[in-house]
């Protein structure tokens, strides 16, 4: 039996599985780079949608051949306000998750990245957090990263000040309580990108920056495990951020193929933190 079928089955056994991002909110997981222009970024009608910091950030301007590529008014840190990919002179990329679904697809994840020696990035989601507290530390002490993908997984850029504010607010809380911090990284939930006002509140909360992507894995439309590891293996570049889900278990079985193919081509998976600063 392969694998990808093995992890389905044991999901199942567990519940439903997650929706994808830009998929209508079902309490289920619904959905980092290329250069991004600094327009306001828009809502995808169909999205291709840390706790423990891996690093400090820097306090010196990195040089411009080497600075991560984004939009916006540098943070404190010497980041743009919003971030897509990392420097392209570093061998080293960052898979960055949505965080929200089934714990044992989650579980099942977090296994196979660490018996490859592969460090991650989970933006979860507060309501997901709710639900399974443990995971907040499960994904600091192997030493992965965690941070702020909203609260409650709406479509953060339509909203107004208030409501996008309290999206922010309500999962920096949960991650404060669960790890002691509220992680270095804010994703906005039904958006590849932030607005200007959702960059703005996400600095008065203390990120670094807003993280975006410039890989899609498309793993949240359920293709299978094959074609997650050609979505992501034939545009992957040295320092991008690539987006995928917890919650399906093609990303799950892709994993350790990806990984493999990744090392092939001599690109190391770190954290955004250590890709980023």
């Amino acid at each position: 039996m392969s694998m990808e079928r093995r992890v389905m089955l044991r999901a199942a056994a567990g519940g439903a599985l997650a929706a994808g991002c830009g998929r209508p909110e079902s309490g289920k997981e619904s959905r980092q780079g290329a250069k991004v222009g600094s327009r306001e970024g828009s809502r995808e009608g169909s999205e291709r949608e840390s706790g423990r910091e891996a690093g400090s950030a820097s306090t010196r301007r990195p040089s411009p051949e080497s600075s991560p590529s984004g939009s916006g008014s540098p943070s404190r840190a010497g980041l743009p306000g919003q971030i897509t990919n990392g420097p392209r002179d570093r061998q080293a990329v960052a898979l960055t998750f949505h965080g929200q679904g089934e714990s044992a697809l989650a579980t099942a994840l977090l296994g196979e990245a660490e018996r490859a020696g592969a460090r991650i990035t989970v933006l979860a989601v507060g309501s997901w957090l709710d639900e399974h507290p443990e995971l907040a530390r499960r994904i600091l002490d192997a030493g992965h990263e965690l941070g702020n993908h909203t609260q409650s997984h709406r479509a953060i850029c339509a909203m107004d000040e208030k409501a996008a504010h309290a999206e922010i607010t309500g999962c920096a809380e949960r991650l404060r309580r669960l790890t002691g911090s509220q992680g270095r990284w804010f994703r906005p939930s039904q958006a590849r990108l932030a607005t200007p006002l959702v960059q703005s509140l996400a600095r008065r909360e203390g990120y670094a920056a807003c993280l975006s992507y410039d890989l899609d894995s498309l793993d949240h439309t359920d293709p299978g495990a094959e074609a997650v590891q050609r979505n992501v293996l034939r545009q992957v570049r040295p320092g991008s951020v690539v987006s995928l889900h917890l919650g399906h278990p093609g990303t799950v079985a892709a994993l350790p193929a990806l990984l493999d193919g990744l090392r092939g081509r001599g690109l190391r998976p770190v954290t955004a933190t250590e890709l980023l600063t």
